[in-house]
């Protein structure tokens, strides 16, 4: 709240100024404008996912019997608008009753699923979500068709404010994966992934019985 009030402050004078002084300035003053607001933007964003990021491990834990399979479709309904305007099909297999946090859950299901369907490919984005239960424990699977990474990244990708690609092509301030890794691991388990340029992505996670 103390970092964010200044920066709508920031943000909302120089709108003020845009609109009060749209005539009377060069197109390279409003442009130098709209970037000062763009830029207080995403410093808005990154405040929002860093304090996201920071509750996970403050906020104490309410653990209870939850069906996964209702956490995953909160998230899917949390999600509807962005899956509409890519058109993706999202299919799954029933999934288990475990003893969790489901709001930490709906997070997890919700950031995996975002980014298969932010880094489609030029398909028709399609993602399927599995789970098989081994030795105490269930590994579950986010899958997808999209535009893959090098293997190089899979470690990276789950380290804080690390992109493989910029802003301008794909929106987000990079701390979406780290939060899957810091409720994966509240829940004692563990988060990786598969993946290939070209050929999809897919996201496990486990989550002891």
């Amino acid at each position: 709240h103390d970092l964010q009030e200044p920066l709508r402050a920031v943000s909302g004078y120089i709108q003020l100024l845009q609109q009060r002084c749209a005539d009377k300035l060069d197109e390279k003053s409003l442009q130098y404008m709209k970037g000062a607001v763009d830029g207080a933007a995403r410093m808005q964003g990154l405040i929002t996912d860093l304090l996201a990021f920071s509750r996970v491990g403050t906020k104490e834990q309410i653990i209870v019997s939850t069906d996964l399979s209702t956490a995953l479709a909160a998230a899917i309904e949390n999600l509807k608008v962005s899956i509409q305007e890519a058109n993706a099909d999202i299919t799954f297999n029933p999934l288990p009753k475990l003893p969790v946090d489901s709001t930490q859950i709906i997070q997890l299901f919700q950031n995996l699923i975002s980014n298969a369907v932010k880094f489609h490919s030029k398909q028709k984005p399609e993602i399927h979500i599995g789970a098989v239960r081994r030795s105490g424990e269930w590994i579950f699977s986010v899958r997808d068709n999209g535009i893959g990474m090098d293997p190089q990244y899979a470690e990276r990708i789950f380290m804080i404010f690390q992109r493989l690609h910029t802003r301008r092509k794909y929106a987000g301030t990079g701390i979406g994966l780290a939060i899957c890794k810091k409720i994966v691991e509240r829940h004692g388990g563990k988060i990786w992934v598969e993946s290939n340029p070209g050929s999809g992505s897919v996201f496990y996670f486990t989550i002891p019985e």
